[in-house]
């Protein structure tokens, strides 16, 4: 799953970066500028920017601001708090998901069309819902895992 993460990742960011030097190029270079070039990029950037963030939440290395930790002092004050957040998390992610799964449904429905090259919408819409839904497994993911680290450091703790 990692390696295909990494695959995924990569070729959409040099996708993106391709496009970009295209676009630098033949507008500022050659002054002609690529009709549609920007609004058929949108789409591999918002699928990067979702993936990104999965990514973050399969590796658990999003950016966190635990000031709570300096008062803590055993393993098991730390799992407890780890659990707590991952539970707020779970509960606004899922709360986030139903939304976006509101927000696919309607996109399906409505079946918008970029304004220039007549693209499909749907295909950057479910980015969303797919993106929360992949976040909220791996949230559930290590929930699970620091439960166990709680109960193996109240066994420790016990004897």
């Amino acid at each position: 799953m990692e390696r295909l993460a990494n695959v995924l990742l990569t070729s959409l960011i040099c996708l993106v970066a391709g496009g970009q030097f295209v676009q630098v190029i033949t507008r500022y270079l050659l002054e002609i500028p690529v009709l549609g070039l920007e609004e058929s990029l949108i789409y591999p950037t918002l699928w990067l920017y979702i993936l990104g963030a999965v990514n973050a939440s399969r590796e658990n290395s999003h950016i966190r601001a635990n000031v709570l930790e300096i008062f803590l002092k055993t393993p098991r004050q730390f799992a407890l708090l780890a659990i707590v957040g991952e539970v707020l998390s779970l509960a606004i992610g899922l709360w986030l998901t139903w939304w976006a799964w509101d927000f696919t449904r309607y996109s399906l429905r409505v079946w918008r069309e970029s304004p220039t090259l007549y693209i499909p919408t749907f295909y950057a819409d479910v980015a969303l819902v797919t993106g929360l839904g992949l976040m909220m497994l791996y949230t559930a993911i290590h929930l699970i895992g620091h439960i166990r680290e709680f109960a193996t450091a109240e066994e420790k703790a016990n004897g």
